[in-house]
């Protein structure tokens, strides 16, 4: 159970993070731009931060506790190979997105295509997304922080349902009431707490004993545990020699396939959802890049290791759970081996994380409801406090929906992959309607359909299992759309004739449009884009795994890729001060 001072502790995290909703309420209620997009003044450094902030939910670092037990440090690819499309987004889209000044990435489909298929779309997908897919996703994190709550109060998992109910609603009355400038400065303070309580605990643990440091954690542990990389090809031949092993074809379907061609939340090809809002809430161009640079380097490089740290120790600590229960020794650690103080700033962490996720998806899913649906499609012509007030009652019907959703989820186990399959192929439509004008809605359409017909076949037909089934449902998928596209007509030329002036996406896809209308080509350089892509791409591999080999006692190998990261930072920062902001 908790200290007094432990107590103290919680509620003064809880007080600080309400006292920053309230100091924001006022500015939330002028207008439906500040309401959603902070009024478009969101620095880099806030807006990035948010990013990190939302995808470090409470479940996370279990997660990454469930993956090491199994796989080793390895199996933490499952997500690191999605490094290329985070990165693709914060050269080649990331300016776009705040260029379209739009509100929401939905509303980017009437922008860029016509007619009723593309009002139809915008709002199917205002209620496919802001509803449905969010309330799963926020009735998951609401599931994964009542388990975590209950094992650290010993109590039955039923009665923390409703505790965490009562945070929902918590969290759903601040989020009304202060706006995405509310939501965006939280989720700052919120990360922050959530990592050094994090730190706090890696360091703890590895001071314990029967941990012995990190020389004790290799002595205690095989070898292949602390494998940055798993074998590929037979699993045979690299079981003898204790490394992690992967097919060939499973590497490549990871690797070569996942990251483009699958849809999956907050890591959408092309960028999108809430991370498409706090690009769009960027101040500038400039600061929409470098908010998504910033997700991208803190989210891959730097906020893992930490929880790989206890996920290892857990393993020590608790070498008797049932691997299906492994992911609950990263909070045994809290509940075992923290001392009154700071157990509480780690439960103030996971609260923290649990909360600043929470917070972006209600803001973010109401965005749809208003922008795409009801203002769209029900009332037009309303004033704009009329649009704040439903957005605030918009919240808090997300808010609960979600929480009735933690009374009937009892797992979502494998929904990463089911989500992964049920999206592949759709990836490469959001990429391509930016920069090919024949894409249109029908494309988009057609490719967020066919790939439930192609997991049905993949499983059902042929027997395929993930990853390899990504083959064939991305080639299924893609002949589908590319069929769609060319059987049907194009978007109105006015309509892309107006989209290409106001974004200026660059490249040879939109020839026709420009030489059509006289327009120049004005956008960036693709090949100047794509360079700084796979910089980019080193960078946080370079930087990723530089600390791991700092962590884990190899300072040599660490200091070394430390330097070839620095080098690679400056180069990068050289070129980007080159670039402009906007095409003359």
């Amino acid at each position: 159970m908790l200290h007094a001072l432990d107590n103290a502790i919680i509620l003064l995290y809880f007080a600080v993070s309400l006292a920053i909703c309230l100091y924001y309420s006022r500015r939330a209620g002028r207008n439906t731009e500040e309401f959603f997009l902070s009024g478009r003044r969101l620095p880099w450094w806030i807006a990035g931060t948010a990013m990190v902030a939302t995808t470090f939910a409470a479940d996370t670092p279990l997660a990454v506790t469930e993956l090491v037990a199994g796989k080793g440090i390895a199996g933490n690819w499952l997500w690191w190979n999605m490094v290329a499309g985070s990165v693709l987004t914060v050269f080649f889209f990331a300016k776009l997105w705040r260029r379209a000044g739009i509100m929401t990435d939905v509303e980017f489909i009437e922008m860029r295509y016509s007619g009723a298929p593309a009002a139809f779309l915008r709002g199917f997908k205002a209620v496919y997304l802001g509803v449905f897919m969010n309330c799963v996703i926020m009735g998951w994190v609401n599931v994964a922080l009542a388990e975590i709550l209950g094992v650290i109060f010993a109590v039955d998992r039923s009665f923390m349902l409703y505790a965490v109910m009562a945070c929902m609603l918590l969290v759903g009355v601040y989020s009304a009431v202060a706006g995405q400038w509310g939501v965006a400065v939280t989720d700052f303070f919120q990360f922050i707490i959530a990592m050094t309580g994090c730190i706090v605990l890696a360091v703890k643990v590895l001071g314990l004993p029967e941990v012995g440091g990190v020389a004790g954690l290799k002595a205690s542990l095989p070898p292949r545990v602390f494998s940055f990389f798993p074998g590929i090809g037979s699993a045979g031949g690299y079981a003898a020699q204790g490394i992690m092993a992967v097919s060939f074809s499973a590497f490549l379907a990871h690797m070569a396939v996942q990251w483009w061609a699958s849809w999956y939340p907050g890591a959408e090809p092309g960028g999108g959802g809430y991370v498409a809002q706090k690009m769009m809430a960027a101040r500038d161009e400039r600061h929409s890049l470098l908010a998504a640079l910033w997700f991208s380097i803190a989210h891959y490089a730097l906020r893992p290791w930490p929880w790989i740290v206890v996920a290892l120790a857990s393993l020590v600590l608790y070498p008797d759970l049932p691997l299906a229960e492994k992911k609950t020794g990263f909070v045994l650690a809290m509940r075992d081996c923290l001392p009154p103080g700071l157990l509480g700033l780690v439960v103030a962490a996971f609260l923290a994380a649990y909360m600043s996720t929470i917070s972006t998806h209600l803001n973010w899913g109401s965005s749809y409801l208003i922008n795409d649906l009801y203002r769209r499609f029900i009332v037009r012509d309303a004033g704009e406090r009329h649009y704040v007030t439903v957005s605030r009652l918009a919240t808090l019907a997300l808010m609960v929906i979600s929480s009735l959703l933690v009374l009937v989820i009892d797992s979502i186990s494998g929904a990463w992959a089911f989500i992964i399959e049920c999206g592949a192929g759709l990836g490469l439509v959001l990429i391509l309607r930016w920069y090919w004008w024949r894409v249109n809605a029908w494309s988009e359409i057609t490719a967020m359909l066919a790939p439930f017909a192609g997991f049905a076949l993949a499983h059902f037909a042929f027997g395929m299992a993930f990853p390899e089934s990504l083959f064939f449902i991305v080639a299924l998928t893609t002949v589908v759309w590319l069929a769609a596209t060319f059987l049907t007509r194009p978007t109105d030329p006015k309509t892309l004739a107006a989209f290409y002036r106001r974004v200026y996406p660059g490249g040879p896809g939109w020839r026709r449009i420009r030489e059509a209308e006289g327009m120049s080509a004005a956008g960036e350089s693709l090949a100047g884009l794509a360079l700084n892509w796979l910089i980019g791409i080193l960078l946080i591999y370079i930087a990723l795994f530089a600390i791991g080999n700092i962590v884990f006692g190899d300072y040599g190998a660490g200091l070394a890729l430390a330097g070839a990261a620095a080098c690679l930072f400056a180069f990068m920062a050289r070129r980007l001060r080159k670039g402009r902001d906007h095409p003359a």
